[in-house]
């Protein structure tokens, strides 16, 4: 709908409105010689820059340009800010005319394409390629052109020629501006380096509002990429870069090992990454106990993150090693166990909390021969549930999986005993699945090597969000900005602990207080030797020469137990003598002597430090799959998830409705 307002010099221009992006009908030029002029709406988004689209329809004695083919749904005049127009405006003077000078022929086509917004015009190109650009203005008959190509003996784009008159303006309304995910993208970069996780929602508010351009999601998503790519560099580069990289984290870092390997057709396969500062405080002032676990990447090649995390003394999370792999699967997890095995010490006997699937049962037995092996209780327990679903309902299994947890946190034998006979008494299949999956390698009461009551392997949960925040960069600066976080906590908590005037760590400080508060209310009886007998709610026997008490909680903790402490409080001893070194404040600043030293030029590296590498790197052939990818969501306490229970058969997963016996 056309409405001229009697004398005026401007006309009202409404078109109905569709689900197609709204478009903007821009400020004529003042250049031109304009005798009528149409307010500003909306710019709609439009894909290709360089192709052509002669679609027109005519509305009111307006030739309409619309792109596609379909109609451009308008939003009445009058309706946007000045914000919208001074961002057209700040565009007027990009392009200036004969003999302006651009570094790049990708850095003139921007201009140009800013300059068209700003003045109100569709153009299309007439030469486009790497010698020359000539554009003209997309109206029949309209003088407007432009002629650039590079200056003679450099690299510089000039332009040459150039018709800056329009004749187009009385004829035709241009709309189809050429809004691209490379312009969007080239818009946002700014403050996409300053917020990271710039969403593409807000993304497509703020184009609006300040430009007149409508978005859906995924333009702004795909725009949101390409200016991540322009800020971060290119995803298929940084694969390029992994020989020069690894080999500057062993310059940097003397001492550390990083490693990659390709496969036959020189595509990534893999890559190992252990510094010397995590090496030697692992070494120095960690206990002897690692926990295995990956996680994926939902970067733009996938992938999988292999992570093996320590304890410190306050048991805090302490990276050690990690490694992207193409896939989870037994031989990446073999390749993962021989790096790691290079970087730690063969002296002490090492306990590892992993999964007992994907090889690792059987790498970990291979390669650290005299380790101990604990089944990561929270792997265990799905497995129970998923072998079991189908079979019992929601809180049947929610008690045997709680059931299990006993069994395994059970201290001694007649504790373990008494929860699986609990399961038992629900079923007999469940028991006995209990009891083929080797509790001598999870339950306290069989176990022989030291856990410190760490049963799970997701204890490195700050690393993982680490890796949350940084796996969409690309691999070289992934692995860069884990290793700025792990050089930022190491310094932290190196100076925090300087302040610390206690023994033991903050942690195991206040835990031996609680302990100390408890056995107030024991009565010890003496006894000949090391051998004591303390009363309380129960009868324990303490030998505190083999730092042992029949309640089992000083070996399973490595701390002493409320019984232990009444004993030297009895006999006038020191508890603190009889905490695990591994405890301590000297063993936590130990773990953090080291640094981690900064690797420059990762993302801009010289070309010539990549040509000296010599070793071709592509992207693997995997890659992100389409839609939106699936966040990983925070580990819930509760594995069981309700199943449906028809009402009227009493059948699981369905409900009455969907009930075959109806």
């Amino acid at each position: 709908m056309v409405n001229f307002l009697g004398d005026s010099s401007t006309v009202d221009v409404f078109l109905l409105l569709k689900d197609v992006a709204a478009c903007n009908v821009s400020n004529i030029s003042a250049s031109r010689s304009s005798r009528t002029t149409v307010s500003e709406a909306v710019i709609p988004f439009e894909a290709p820059i360089d192709v052509a689209v002669d679609m027109t329809h005519t509305v009111g004695g307006f030739d309409m340009d619309f792109p596609n083919g379909d109609p451009i749904s308008c939003i009445p005049i009058r309706v946007i800010d000045d914000k919208q127009r001074k961002a057209a405006q700040q565009w007027e003077n990009t392009i200036t005319g004969v003999d302006q000078r651009f570094n790049s022929f990708t850095e003139f086509r921007e201009a140009l394409h800013k300059y068209s917004i700003a003045h109100g015009f569709a153009y299309r190109y007439k030469k486009n390629d790497s010698h020359r650009v000539s554009v003209k203005c997309k109206t029949q008959g309209c003088p407007w052109r432009i002629y650039a190509s590079r200056l003679s003996t450099t690299q510089l784009i000039c332009i040459k020629k150039m018709n800056p008159n329009h004749t187009c303006e009385g004829a035709a309304v241009k709309a189809g501006y050429r809004a691209t995910r490379g312009w969007v993208g080239s818009i946002i970069k700014e403050k996409l380096k300053v917020s990271p996780n710039y969403k593409p929602k807000d993304i497509a508010e703020d184009i609006k509002r300040e430009y007149g351009i409508q978005l859906n999601y995924s333009q702004a998503w795909r725009a949101k990429e390409i200016a991540r790519e322009q800020l971060q560099g290119s995803y298929k580069e940084a694969y390029n870069q992994l020989p020069f990289f690894c080999e500057k984290i062993k310059e940097t870092n003397p001492g550390s090992i990083a490693t990659f390997s390709t496969k036959d057709d020189s595509s990534f396969h893999r890559l190992f990454v252990s510094f010397h500062a995590s090496i030697s405080g692992f070494d120095q002032g960690c206990r002897p106990l690692i926990f295995l676990d990956s996680i994926p990447l939902n970067s733009k090649y996938q992938g999988t993150l292999l992570a093996a995390t320590a304890a410190d003394a306050d048991d805090g999370i302490f990276p050690l090693a990690f490694a992207v792999v193409d896939a989870e699967t037994e031989d990446n997890w073999l390749w993962f166990l021989l790096e790691l095995k290079s970087a730690v010490s063969a002296s002490r006997q090492i306990t590892f909390v992993a999964d007992f699937q994907n090889g690792l049962k059987k790498s970990l037995a291979e390669i650290f021969d005299k380790c101990y092996h604990s089944y990561c209780l929270r792997h265990l327990a799905e497995k129970l549930n998923k072998d079991l679903k189908g079979q019992f309902s929601h809180e049947a299994r929610r008690f045997m999986v709680n059931d299990l947890y006993a069994a395994a946190y059970a201290p001694r034998l007649e504790g373990f005993q008494r929860s699986v006979e609990n399961i038992k008494g629900i079923s007999p299949e469940a028991y006995n699945w209990v009891l083929q999956s080797e509790p001598e390698h999870w339950a306290n009461a069989f176990f022989g090597g030291a856990r410190y009551d760490h049963m799970t392997s997701n204890f490195g949960q700050q690393f993982y969000n680490w890796i949350s925040e940084a796996h969409e960069l690309p691999i070289t600066q992934m692995v860069d900005a884990l290793r700025g976080k792990m050089m930022e906590a190491i310094y932290t908590r190196r100076v925090e602990s300087n302040q610390w005037t206690t023994k033991l760590t903050p942690s195991k400080e206040e835990k031996l207080e609680k302990e100390m508060t408890t056995a107030r209310s024991l009565k010890v009886l003496l006894s000949h030797g090391s051998t004591f007998e303390v009363r309380g709610e129960s009868v324990d026997v303490v030998d505190i020469d083999h730092w042992d008490c029949s309640c089992k909680g000083w070996q399973l903790t490595g701390l002493p137990c409320c019984h232990a402490v009444a004993v030297f409080e009895c006999i006038g001893r020191s508890p603190y003598d009889y905490c695990s070194r591994y405890f301590t404040t000297e063993s936590y600043r130990l773990s953090y002597a080291e640094s981690i030293q900064p690797v420059p030029n990762v993302d801009r590296p010289v070309q010539g430090e990549l040509t000296e590498a010599g070793v071709i790197v592509t992207p693997p052939p995997t890659k992100r799959p389409p839609g939106r990818p699936k966040m990983k969501q925070a580990e819930s306490t509760d594995i069981i998830k309700r199943q449906l229970q028809c009402s009227k058969c009493k059948g699981l997963g369905h409900n009455k409705k969907t009930c075959k016996e109806s």
